[in-house]
């Protein structure tokens, strides 16, 4: 590190945060240069922003809001930062999150090093077994409506070096460019597809939910991923015990609960007081928990209270795979068709195929299959007008070929 630096801030400090953002790749900001405009010129483009950010001249441009359809027909936003500002605060989130992490409760699953949705599903699934209800909770525009002032209480717990403190202050209030190019004041909230927004959003909710959970209800289990939170009881009358009194403590820092999302579930697979409790299901991290069907060891069937994919996530998947014009590529092989879906297949099964993924035939693979059955048609003259035929001959390739398509090897054959 250069002596005559103001800030503690090194060279290697901004060669590891490049690293890792070229790792994550990403799109561009508002002055749309990507990872590969950063490279062509990235030793002068690295030693510029290490330069910035040592003598405290790094002031960070404004993020590019994108809107993200949601599955209710609404939009999430989403900021995007430049290349240069998104290396800037991997270091910073670098430099934080080991002193940050060791505090973190461990029902807390949401963008953190070696924690995954799969453990927040599992134990959501073990304690829907064991308790009667779950308090659903949802936060109302929980990224847009942190108090940087809470925020900053939080942080100045555990550090005070001041180049933190300093660089965390002007993300918190960069500025947000929209798709009609104004630029906005932010006064509170973290833009989400912020490097450093997922962490000081879990410092924020580990003082303002997790702590205080542990304090007030030690013995109640509770998973949360980042602003997701499940939070299980034992009878009706606790759960709305509890839920009246989370709802005036976040109302204290500054977050609403959504009035019509926020709800009370019953979730055990007996008929017992579900007529006082019609509400049986809850969506978590895409996937539906409510009563199923379910085949035991010997062959005898019985209810289960279990997660599988969701509707609302399915229909996400298969809006994708309609959009994707599979019919269209009639001048590509089959095997390149493959190619080109396989990485996206194996997404979708090695994350929603962890519990029941029976469910993936009905709700994705039959909806795939026939985009697949139609691209047989579109492109073999002879099938055109024979459904049928088509049919029969992509079940011939999958016969002959079962490994073609990812699907195809676990099962979901067409």
């Amino acid at each position: 590190m250069d002596e005559s630096k103001s800030l503690p801030i090194t060279k290697r400090m901004v060669w590891k945060a490049y690293m890792s953002v070229k790792a994550s790749n990403g799109g561009a900001g508002i002055d749309n240069k990507s990872l590969e405009d950063f490279a062509a010129d990235l030793y002068n483009n690295l030693y510029k922003l290490w330069n910035r950010l040592t003598s405290g001249s790094y002031f960070p441009p404004a993020v590019k809001e994108v809107e993200i359809p949601k599955g209710d027909g609404k939009v999430r936003k989403l900021g995007i930062p430049t290349v240069t500002d998104r290396i800037a605060q991997m270091v910073l989130k670098k430099y934080l999150e080991p002193k940050l992490e060791p505090i973190f409760h461990c029902n807390s699953f949401g963008y953190r090093p070696q924690r995954r949705a799969h453990q927040a599903l599992e134990q959501a699934d073990m304690n829907c077994r064991k308790l009667d209800m779950v308090i659903d909770l949802d936060i109302q525009g929980f990224f847009d409506e942190i108090d940087h002032e809470l925020l900053f209480k939080a942080l100045q717990k555990h550090t005070q070096d001041d180049w933190v403190l300093l660089y965390a202050g002007r993300w918190l209030r960069a500025s947000v460019q929209t798709k009609d190019g104004i630029v906005r004041q932010r006064t509170v909230g973290t833009p989400q597809g912020g490097v450093i927004s997922p962490l000081l959003a879990n410092l924020f909710l580990h003082y303002s939910f997790d702590k205080w959970m542990e304090i007030k209800f030690p013995d109640l289990p509770f998973e949360r991923y980042a602003d997701d939170i499940i939070i299980h009881c034992a009878t009706p009358k606790q759960a709305e015990y509890v839920l009246d009194l989370v709802r005036k403590r976040l109302a204290a820092c500054k977050l609403r609960l959504h009035p019509e999302k926020t709800k009370i579930v019953y979730c055990r697979t007996s008929s017992r007081n579900k007529r006082s409790h019609p509400i049986v299901s809850f969506d978590f991290l895409g996937h539906t928990f409510k009563p199923r069907e379910s085949i035991g060891v010997h062959g005898r069937i019985f209810c289960s209270y279990s997660p599988a994919i969701s509707n609302r996530a399915a229909k996400r998947i298969n809006d994708e795979i309609r959009g994707m014009g599979i019919h269209k590529r009639s001048r590509r092989k089959l095997e390149e068709i493959a190619s080109m879906l396989n990485p996206r297949i194996s997404g979708w099964i090695n994350y929603y195929g962890k519990f029941r993924k029976s469910e993936l035939g009905k709700k994705l693979f039959y909806i795939l299959n026939n985009r697949l059955f139609k691209w047989v048609r579109c492109t073999y003259k002879r099938y055109r007008s024979n459904i049928w035929g088509a049919i029969r001959w992509l079940r011939r390739v999958a016969k002959s070929q079962p490994f073609l398509f990812v699907h195809w090897q676990h099962g979901f054959l067409p």
